[in-house]
């Protein structure tokens, strides 16, 4: 099964390869051990809040920061289809709405 994999350590060396976590993170104004599980790939769930500010610190797109690999232990594949259903709530008119 594919799984994220973070792209920090790559994105910090190119920017400047004598950059820290701990400087990074105080840079950011977030939690090194955030930071650094990130870096370390050792994160489960990626903040949207450390992403926009890591974005804005390396003047990068989220994509430069997390990428989708495949997982060396699984052949599995993602199949694409066209059947997408939509939530069909947000199109419903209601008549007591209508005072």
């Amino acid at each position: 099964m594919p799984v994220i994999k973070s792209k920090l350590n790559e994105v910090m060396l190119n920017h400047d390869p004598k950059l820290s976590i701990r400087k990074l993170a105080k840079d950011v104004n977030y939690h090194f051990d955030s930071v650094r599980r990130m870096y370390k790939n050792e994160m489960v769930q990626y903040p949207r809040d450390l992403l926009l500010k890591l974005c804005l610190y390396f003047d990068v797109q989220p994509g430069e920061l997390i990428r989708v690999e495949a997982d060396e232990d699984s052949d599995c594949t993602i199949e694409e289809t066209g059947d997408r259903q939509e939530d069909n709530n947000d199109n419903e008119s209601t008549e007591a709405g209508n005072l």
